[in-house]
């Protein structure tokens, strides 16, 4: 791995990118900025419910922006071998701010998520999900090899599988599922036996049953996407709504600001369900460039991946692509009726504090990595089995590389056991 250009400590001098971080960024901007004015619009009625100014919650959310730009900030200066060292370290730290959150978190719309530090609401399963993908970067990067057997699989992922189970208990099954869908997206590019994977999937399915089993009311909440039409004024409320504010956006929408939904008719307008108040306000044009955004960005997060000359760096690019693109799907999906609501907001857009610092860091994270992968010379690159998705992803091409990719590269490969 090179170090040429770095300063000694935890942080680097401040990098200048390549166009691949360059676009990534440009693009994360724009879904700030769209999110923001939603947020600005969205927020209107909840903000005047409370009994202050129309304009108080779109003042925190943009003081958590700045703590947000100030995050990314940082994490394109860090270095990233010492944070990826320091990923066994992140994880703890994040499971004790789980365990804090059972001690003295605070409970807001039925669930304990958040710890107030009075200045700000800081909810730690938003930032679980990044030392998840640090962490299970630095294990597939140290102990590769042990996890081919299915008792080692087990030990080296357990504090994923407690933080997941923290998360669940909040209660907060969206979250704890992101959290899977990133663990698993990773062990499956580095090549992770399908047996393995099925396994790990069945027993999702099994903790999945029993804690419905457990909670039947949540179990109604969740699947009352199937048939909202059976209980229009309970769990199919919020859904009713949402679609009634999408139909009544039609192609345009109402225009900016001009929102009925949001004047306490749809619940939580500025956070879990920002896609119905920008399709009612904008239309199916404004949903489309919602969509569009987030595609642009999936685009660039895999370009950033192709370029990787560093396995390591390439699944933390595609661990936090999988966060960001799971949740956006899951929304999306969740306010048109086509999935259960589970409390995923829309990332870069919903009102949610936490999440946007964590989502901005991440943004950071990955033009930092654009920015070393475009000034690494001689690199090893640890490969493990590949898979027609992980040819994708890496840009393995189908033809014999020109000499001048081969000169210009000086790339040694070395080739461990698979998983």
């Amino acid at each position: 791995m090179t170090t040429s250009g770095r300063t000694r400590g935890f942080f680097q001098t401040s990098p200048r990118g390549n166009t691949n971080g360059r676009v990534l960024l440009f693009i994360t901007t724009l879904m700030v900025i769209f999110g923001t004015i939603a947020v600005a619009s969205a927020s209107e009625g909840q903000a005047s419910a409370n009994g202050g100014s129309t304009w108080s919650i779109i003042v925190h959310d943009l003081i958590y922006l700045g703590f947000g730009a100030f995050a990314l900030y940082v994490m394109t200066r860090v270095r990233l071998d010492r944070l990826v060292k320091s990923a066994p370290l992140l994880i703890i730290v994040g499971l004790l701010l789980l365990l804090a959150v059972k001690a003295i978190g605070v409970t807001s719309s039925g669930g304990k998520r958040w710890i107030n530090l009075h200045v700000i609401y800081l909810q730690p399963s938003e930032i679980f999900k990044l030392f998840t993908v640090l962490f299970m970067a630095w294990l597939i990067q140290h102990h590769h090899n042990e996890l081919g057997n299915w008792r080692q699989l087990a030990i080296w992922t357990l504090p994923i599988s407690v933080g997941a189970g923290l998360i669940v208990i909040e209660p907060d099954i969206g979250t704890s599922s992101v959290v899977a869908a990133i663990a698993l997206t990773i062990l499956a590019v580095a090549g992770l036996s399908k047996r393995l994977l099925g396994r790990i999937s069945l027993l999702g399915v099994v903790v999945f049953g029993g804690y419905m089993a457990y909670k039947p009311y949540s179990a109604k909440r969740f699947f009352s996407f199937l048939h909202p039409n059976s209980d229009l004024l309970g769990s199919g409320y919020q859904l009713l709504q949402s679609k009634i504010g999408l139909g009544t956006g039609g192609l345009a929408g109402l225009g900016l600001g001009h929102s009925r939904e949001k004047w306490g008719l749809l619940p939580n307008p500025h956070t879990d369900f920002i896609f119905t108040i920008i399709g009612e306000e904008l239309g199916f044009i404004g949903t489309l460039a919602v969509i569009g955004l987030f595609v642009a960005f999936l685009f660039a997060a895999i370009r950033i991946a192709q370029q990787c000359t560093n396995s390591v760096y390439r699944y933390i690019v595609i661990g936090i692509t999988t966060w960001i693109c799971v949740e956006a799907v899951i929304n999306i999906a969740s306010v048109v009726g086509w999935w259960a609501v589970t409390g995923i907001p829309l990332p870069f857009f919903s009102y949610g504090g936490t999440a946007l610092v964590t989502e901005l860091a991440a943004v950071g994270l990955l033009y930092n990595i654009a920015h070393d992968t475009s000034r690494s010379g001689d690199v090893t690159i640890h490969e493990h089995r590949l898979t027609n998705f992980r040819d994708v992803i890496e840009g393995r091409p189908s033809a014999r590389p020109s000499g001048r990719s081969v000169q210009h590269q000086h790339v040694r490969r070395e080739t461990p056991r698979s998983l």
